[in-house]
């Protein structure tokens, strides 16, 4: 029968349910138990057991399977802990109720009162003494409730994809790490803040923003690329210990890794060091895998990832010099690198520093290798403008990236508290915007002043949670674990 057919259908039994005198969409019947919990809880009591001393049940959900047999039927009903099936009888239920649930289709839902039982074959089922018409599905269900095969259609039409119980363990896997975190960071005596989603500075982070305009007061406002100036500014105002889980949004490039908009934990430090922060994350990522996953080794594709802390650390140019195979000095001659950027048809921005260049390059050889839980260290200065330079060479600072499974999870460094440095490094990026550069960071004179006022010695980091997600879950696209992504325009 095409769809359309279907919702005639469907329509016709809705307005015979009406004549019975159940209105279109009723409400007020309250489910008192849980299908998971019904089996897990007498997964072991016999049938005669259950004869002798009947366990009474009220539970509702979605129908999302039938078998007739004219005066009787078996039905499977899901709920959010999962599915149990029904056993409705014309003599159990009397001729009204039956005839109710025979005007009920695939995907509409329905209240059972009844008892539990054992079927034939031994089957925890629900015999059911009453039937509770509660809401109709007007369109039929895709696939027999197996789930969208589609890949464009499983992002499209979420709540549709969410009826496969996969699905919906990776969103459920996703609350636990949020919970996780912030459990994690209340422990070590952080405070949870919030930050302006609209600034009048898109600061924080090197990336494209998202422009919007304020009417009242007639000024361009950008939605945040990141919170990090905000969140440093507590720092200063005496908020030692702060961490922020929010969305960011970035107007680039969509992708496996990417979405426009996206949820980052973002936590600062005030006497931590960037070394400090690598056992954090070690703690954090391998306790989160540990309580949610149930291990710290995991799978991931073709891969098992191994989460047992201490991870490996590599300088960003070793990293270079390994995926291209160029010598040391090499990687410390910029015309080398943009010869062999050019080699490879690795695009460069127009008059790019070395430390542009020597990410760029990085980006695209050496990052898919880093499989392995891989502390990425020793970045230029050129490319952290936030962060504090080093003691042991000042042309790098002291920052970090964390790469597993061949991409960014997670950026931290000790923070630059420098004023004079900090706008010396502002005007630096204000140059590089002006050559060409569109993702170099604004000029940000009211954090310069507050720095000003004096920022205690700190460290800082970012972590992406739908990368996190991913990872924990096998996930191998960002717009797996975010329930509604950015998607193009649907062509009708």
């Amino acid at each position: 029968m095409e769809e359309q057919d279907q919702i005639v259908a469907r329509r016709k039994k809705l307005a015979e349910l009406e004549a019975l005198g159940h209105r279109r969409f009723p409400n007020g019947f309250q489910p008192r138990d849980m299908a998971a919990a019904l089996l897990a809880a007498h997964a072991d009591t016999s049938g005669d057991d259950l004869d002798a001393r009947p366990v009474p049940v009220r539970i509702a959900g979605r129908i999302v399977g039938v078998r007739d047999f004219g005066k009787a039927a078996f039905a499977h009903v899901q709920d959010r802990s999962g599915r149990i099936q029904v056993y409705v009888r014309r003599d159990e239920v009397g001729d009204r109720d039956f005839e109710v649930f025979r005007l009920l289709d695939l995907g509409d839902f329905v209240g059972i009162e009844g008892r539990l039982f054992r079927t034939k074959t031994g089957e925890l089922s629900v015999l059911a003494a009453r039937v509770h018409y509660l809401a109709k599905a007007l369109r039929p269900p895709p696939e027999k409730w197996h789930g969208l095969q589609d890949v464009e259609l499983r992002y499209r039409q979420r709540y549709l994809d969410l009826l496969n119980p996969d699905v919906q363990r990776i969103f459920r896997v996703r609350a636990q790490v949020l919970q996780g975190v912030r459990e994690f960071f209340a422990q070590r005596g952080y405070l949870e803040v919030e930050t302006p989603m609209m600034q009048q500075i898109a600061g924080g982070a090197l990336a494209r923003p998202f422009v919007t305009h304020h009417n009242t007061l007639d000024m361009d406002l950008y939605l945040r690329v990141a919170p990090e100036l905000f969140l440093k500014r507590l720092l200063v105002g005496g908020l030692e210990r702060v961490f922020e889980l929010n969305r960011n949004f970035r107007n680039e490039g969509i992708s496996t890794e990417h979405n426009p908009e996206f949820t980052m934990l973002e936590f600062y430090e005030a006497y931590a060091t960037w070394e400090d922060l690598l056992t954090i994350t070690e703690e954090l990522i391998s306790e989160l895998a540990r309580t949610i996953v149930g291990a710290v080794k995991i799978p991931y594709g073709a891969h098992e990832i191994d989460l047992t802390p201490p991870w490996r650390r590599v300088a960003v140019k070793d990293a270079v010099a390994q995926a291209t195979g160029l010598a040391s000095a090499e990687v410390d001659d910029v015309e080398r690198l943009r010869a062999v950027a050019a080699a490879r048809a690795i695009p460069l921005p127009p008059g790019a520093p070395y430390g542009k260049v020597l990410a760029e390059i990085f980006e695209k050889t050496a990052e898919a290798a880093l499989v392995q839980p891989t502390f990425v260290v020793d970045y230029p200065v050129e490319i952290s403008p936030l962060a504090r330079q080093s003691d042991r060479d000042p042309t790098l600072v002291d920052r970090f990236e964390l790469y597993v499974a061949g991409r960014e999870i997670a950026n931290g460094f000790s923070e630059l508290n420098d004023p004079d440095e900090q706008r010396a490094r502002f005007e630096e990026q204000l140059r590089a915007r002006r050559g060409g550069d569109e993702e170099a960071h604004a000029m940000d004179e009211d954090y310069v002043r507050a720095l000003e006022h004096g920022m205690p010695p700190a460290a800082g980091e970012g972590i992406g949670i739908d990368r996190l997600v991913m990872l924990l879950t096998n996930s191998p696209s960002i717009r797996d674990v975010i329930l509604f992504p950015q998607l193009r325009p649907e062509r009708r």
